[in-house]
């Protein structure tokens, strides 16, 4: 019989999260993946086969989160305009309050592992493509309420504010809050 688990597997994969957001996957050791989660490395890779593996957990979380935050927040009252503006500032105050200008886990994974890890490249295609979906929807709630333009194509300009979003949690880690509040200004602007 084996041993139990001393550890709840999906407090591990939130604690390991963190730890691979502010460090990267590469910048990330097994022993800082045990010190965050205060599980031994045997039973880290036991429960979850490897590091890479724990990674992918750790995006797969962190889309889940993110998705689900992104959807309350852009359902809220308020026309479209208001509600993505407002979360676009939500991001912006995330990164630059946090103790460490961190960014997004999604756009800095895929800074370090695109074209390197297929299965990277996957998870983080499917985080951006919840949160594009997320936005034509809501341009498009915009549009039957008449707040946004029938002429915009809310897919088009989904990608666009997905764009906006991964270049503001990059520019977050060396830009200031004025800097970045001109830059949410002009991509609400087009609708």
């Amino acid at each position: 019989m084996g041993r139990p688990k001393n550890f709840e597997p999906d407090v591990a994969v939130a604690q390991a999260m963190e730890t691979f957001w502010s460090k990267g996957y590469a910048g990330t050791s097994p022993s800082d993946l045990a010190e965050a989660t205060g599980v031994g490395k045997g039973s880290l890779y036991h429960a979850f086969g490897s590091k890479r593996e724990l990674f992918g957990k750790a995006l797969e979380l962190y889309g889940r989160v993110g998705t689900e935050m992104t959807e309350a927040f852009l359902n809220e009252p308020g026309t479209a305009k208001e509600r993505i503006r407002a979360y676009l500032v939500l991001l912006v105050e995330i990164d630059l309050n946090g103790p460490v200008r961190r960014g997004c886990l999604a756009a800095n994974t895929a800074l370090e592992l695109g074209g390197k890890d297929p299965e990277a490249v996957q998870a983080v295609q499917k985080i951006t493509d919840a949160t594009i979906r997320l936005f034509a929807e809501r341009l498009r709630k915009g549009q039957r309420d008449g707040d946004v333009s029938a002429e915009v194509d809310a897919e088009a300009e989904a990608y666009f504010l997905m764009n906006t979003v991964v270049g503001l949690r990059v520019m977050a880690q060396t830009h200031g809050g004025p800097v970045l509040r001109r830059i949410i200004d002009s991509a609400v602007a087009g609708f």
